[in-house]
């Protein structure tokens, strides 16, 4: 059975539109614009490298079916109301065990679907981890790269692909931002993405 979690009015007052085509730079020379682009420009702090004046998310989880389209930002200050929903969205989703999923993390895939010129969906296969959990898959799929230490533990980490966009041009995408972990699995279709050191696999 769907479930779908329905934001709150406080929160998200005005449902996500679409650019115009006229606005949006074709997704591959935004990346190649972004990847030749300068040193001060690559050294903006993350909140200004794509200002907005809301920020938002959509989300589906794989495991849950569950959907959430939510406003977690506005006007440079975070929703708490939002955070804690997207904290439960996000939450293992095999023990039940909520964290706090980094905020950095957020505003990496949200500035991600902005220099794609996305409006689609992330389709979430997994975020925040239980140490249980994690020692589980470890256990379970020996050699397959589960870190002892992952960033999932952190609540910085997500495994996701974005409805709209192929899996390659995600992954390019958050290499070009520079601002943490890529990995790219695509026989299981889907990237990696954290907050944690620069680094790509």
């Amino acid at each position: 059975m769907t479930c779908f979690l329905k934001n709150r009015s406080e929160y998200n007052s005005a449902p996500m539109m679409p650019k115009s085509r006229e606005n949006k730079l074709n997704r591959r020379d935004a990346i190649k614009m972004l990847s030749g682009a300068s040193v001060s420009v690559l050294l903006l702090p993350a909140n200004q490298v794509f200002a907005a004046s809301e920020k938002q998310l959509s989300f589906y989880h794989t495991h849950t079916q569950r959907k959430l389209d939510i406003t977690y930002a506005r006007e440079g200050h975070y929703i708490n109301a939002a955070l804690t929903d997207i904290n439960k969205f996000l939450s293992d989703f095999r023990t039940h065990d909520i964290a706090d999923i980094d905020t950095g993390l957020l505003d990496l895939i949200h500035d991600i679907r902005e220099l794609l010129g996305s409006r689609g969906r992330y389709e979430v296969i997994s975020a925040y981890r239980s140490p249980q959990t994690n020692e589980m898959l470890r256990t379970q799929s020996s050699g397959s790269g589960v870190a002892k230490n992952s960033q999932h533990l952190l609540g910085k980490a997500i495994d996701v692909r974005l409805d709209d966009v192929k899996l390659s041009e995600l992954r390019d995408a958050a290499i070009t931002m520079q601002r943490g972990g890529v990995g790219y699995y695509k026989d299981s279709n889907f990237v990696h993405i954290d907050t944690g050191s620069v680094r790509r696999w």
